[in-house]
């Protein structure tokens, strides 16, 4: 009885989160009209004019720097050094995905879909500013990458929900067997193993 209870509040939730979806396409392509750009092959295309207003808002490097307090500027080698550490997760998380996905007959996680760096495009960034964003948007892309990854290794090999409530569970968790629920476990575990929607 709780268990129908909670699987028609996921049903619902995958339901408002696909309605979401829709919503924020139809907002991005009314910011995009909004302001004056548009995708042509995954490049962004501003309009001329716009992009000359917008590159005239841009701070000069040297002021920026200038004007920037001191553990800002201190902080930047603890911060980018964090670049090692995040291109050798990539490399192994990509090639573990291809060796062993495929082994595994697991659909393979399409890195662009979360990687996505686009800010540096922006004419009113400045080159420091374009740095910023290109780093985090690759950082940030890159963890959401290998969380589905690791998600997805888990759903085929241990698709059991924990015995107490985590923050921050990824979406597959809801198709994962209660904890303590062997004869699920028993009988279902193949059916989870072929189960990729979404």
């Amino acid at each position: 009885m709780i268990s129908n209870r909670i699987d028609k509040l996921i049903q619902n939730l995958q339901q408002t989160r696909d309605e979401l979806e829709t919503e924020l396409d139809r907002l991005l392509e009314e910011k995009r009209k909004q302001f004056h750009y548009r995708l042509r092959r995954g490049k962004v295309i501003f309009d001329r004019e716009v992009r000359k207003l917008q590159h005239l808002q841009r701070e000069n490097s040297f002021l920026y720097l200038a004007r920037s307090r001191i553990g800002f500027v201190i902080s930047s080698p603890v911060i980018y050094g964090m670049i090692v550490p995040l291109v050798f997760l990539d490399l192994t998380i990509t090639l573990y995905q291809h060796i062993c996905f495929r082994i595994y007959d697991v659909p393979r996680v399409k890195r662009s879909d979360y990687v996505t760096i686009d800010r540096h495009n922006l004419p009113y960034l400045n080159a420091i500013q374009k740095l910023n964003c290109v780093y985090c948007g690759y950082g940030n892309g890159l963890i959401a990458y290998a969380r589905e990854i690791i998600a997805r290794t888990e759903q085929f090999w241990c698709p059991i929900k924990h015995a107490r409530r985590t923050r921050g569970v990824h979406d597959r968790e809801g198709k994962f067997f209660d904890y303590g629920d062997a004869e699920r476990w028993k009988n279902e575990l193949q059916k989870i193993r072929c189960d990729w929607e979404n």
